[in-house]
């Protein structure tokens, strides 16, 4: 599994504590245009603990989408307000999709 953004070496117990509390696993969405192709990405995946805000974490990426990604006509200007919204709203959850990886592992 990737490296996830944010775990500091905590164990699996302090993990599942934070959670309990109302920490969450996300992506952040950016995307880029070049002259007439564009690009959707997600960010590598963060762990927003219990009482941090995720919309500072994501600010990069929102950036990277309002300077490069609305060049492309149509999608630069769609995926650009789609990752803008997204992201404001602190990035898209993961937790399930995480936890059942880690699970399995």
């Amino acid at each position: 599994m990737a490296k996830i953004i944010g775990l500091d070496e905590m164990s699996v117990e302090e993990v599942y504590q934070e959670l309990f509390k109302g920490a969450k696993f996300v992506v952040f969405l950016y995307c880029f245009s070049i002259v007439i192709l564009t690009f959707k990405r997600s960010s590598s995946i963060y762990f927003i603990k219990s009482g941090e805000v995720a919309l500072t974490k994501g600010i990069k990426y929102t950036l990277i989408s309002l300077f490069l990604g609305w060049w492309g006509i149509p999608w630069g200007i769609i995926y650009t307000i789609q990752s803008i919204f997204v992201n404001f709203r602190g990035g898209k959850d993961v937790t399930l999709q995480v936890m059942s990886a880690l699970r399995q592992n």
